[in-house]
């Protein structure tokens, strides 16, 4: 039997492990006041968001690290058995958040989740590495991070939908199970790498792999298309890999601020309970889902039309941030909810424009022997920097005011395109240093 399009079926079930991934994390954040009602009706306001603040820079703690294992563990064990470990044990973690009693708790299955969990973005990158030739590279991870928008737009109406019928307890379980049905696909599906795959026609395996090896040649003035694939030493010893960790340090934060706090703001400033938050907080990620989109097509356009992986991914990359610095800024005074969760769809499609892009550098740079370590340690340092963010936020909007941690987002689109342009001089497969 052979499949038509194998590679396009093959980032779809990644997208769908991402939205899986997505309505997982969210459901905390969107329960939260069911939750806090239930377990600690005595805690106040600020305290209540401290809880809140430290349950969750566990979970990004965790994250972070998680990021750096899973690099590793797949590069060892392959995309295939590296999904299967990461989706199984973050969809059991989400199941046994209804067991939770309090912060102890929560801290520890949040824990379990966030390890596993960030075992989708290496993976991603390396599944993107395998089955895509260079030129659609950002468009494949942009399908895979509109995934993550997708998640988004259905994790906050659908939690709360569920909230009418079950406890928040029994809602834990109900998402958790679906990561479990998506095993079943996967391992159906993705049977071995394209290069070997019994599914894959001749003429898509030819076209991917003759596309893995075209930039390369077109820097190999003798034609050699060996990968690089240093070791962790060496390549936390090139400038370029600190490029793609510092842009990944400083942008990703932005996501987190509004993947951990648009429910909580919208109760906290414009007194939304769960149903409503239900009608609101979907908006923004709808912006994501078109960014993902748009930063991939864009990509895909201008490398068609013969610009160079550097110019293309510098240009995406720059433009993303250049349309988020305004509507962060806009975000201090945004007025009625509706205008809010606007200016939060805007600043969250300028985020999804660039990061696909910021994504692909380590496959742009490095050998698929390499890539998930890379991705993997890029991985690691947005997630702590969005410990960072998330730690300031209880005490930056202690008054109410939000505008101090939106200021501070701009700061870091600024600080992500200055890593790009100069600690990455040119995007290009890296060689070995003579």
């Amino acid at each position: 039997m052979k499949i038509n399009g194998l590679r396009w079926w093959v980032i779809a079930l990644i997208a769908l492990a991402t939205i899986i991934n997505y309505i997982d994390r969210q459901a905390l954040s969107v329960l939260w006041p069911d939750i806090v009602e239930d377990l600690f009706p005595d805690k106040d306001a600020l305290e209540r968001k401290q809880i809140y603040a430290n349950i969750s820079i566990v979970f990004v703690f965790a994250y972070a690290f998680g990021q750096a294992i899973f690099g590793k563990i797949f590069d060892w064990v392959g995309t295939r058995i590296g999904f299967v470990l990461s989706i199984g044990v973050w969809s059991l973690a989400t199941v046994a958040h209804a067991f939770a009693q309090g912060v102890l708790s929560f801290s520890f299955f949040r824990a379990i989740l966030g390890i596993a969990e960030a075992g989708n973005w290496p993976g991603a990158a390396k599944g993107n590495a395998e089955w895509f030739p260079t030129k659609e590279r950002a468009l494949a991870q942009g399908i895979f991070n509109s995934g993550a928008a997708i998640g988004g737009i259905v994790a906050i109406p659908l939690i709360a939908l569920l909230t009418i019928y079950f406890s928040w307890q029994m809602v834990f379980v109900v998402v958790g199970l679906a990561g479990f049905l998506w095993l079943v696909p996967w391992l159906i599906l993705v049977k071995a790498p394209p290069g070997s795959h019994p599914w894959i026609t001749a003429e898509e395996r030819e076209y991917i792999l003759t596309g893995q090896r075209a930039s390369s040649q077109q820097t190999d003035a003798n034609g050699g298309d060996d990968e690089y694939n240093p070791s962790t030493a060496e390549l936390l010893g090139r400038k370029q890999s600190w490029g793609v960790i510092i842009a990944s340090a400083a942008i990703d934060p932005i996501w987190w601020l509004f993947v951990f706090w648009i429910p909580i703001y919208l109760n906290e400033v414009y007194a939304m309970d769960v149903k409503s938050i239900g009608i609101y907080g979907w908006v923004p990620y709808v912006g994501a889902m078109f960014g993902a989109w748009f930063g991939g097509l864009l990509a895909q356009n201008r490398l068609k039309a013969g610009w160079s992986t550097d110019k293309t991914r510098k240009l995406t990359i720059t433009l993303g941030c250049l349309i988020m610095l305004p509507a962060l800024l806009a975000m201090a005074n945004p007025g009625a909810p509706v205008i809010a969760v606007l200016i939060m769809a805007v600043i969250l499609f300028g985020f999804q424009t660039a990061i696909g892009n910021v994504q692909t550098l380590p496959s742009d740079l490095l050998g698929k022997k390499a890539v998930g370590t890379l991705s993997g340690f890029s991985g690691m340092a947005a997630k702590l920097g969005a410990v960072g963010l998330t730690s300031l936020v209880p005490y930056l909007t202690a008054d109410g005011n939000y505008t101090p941690a939106f200021v501070i987002g701009a700061s870091l689109a600024i600080i992500a395109m200055a890593a790009i342009w100069v600690l990455i001089p040119k995007i290009e497969p890296l060689k070995k240093p003579d």
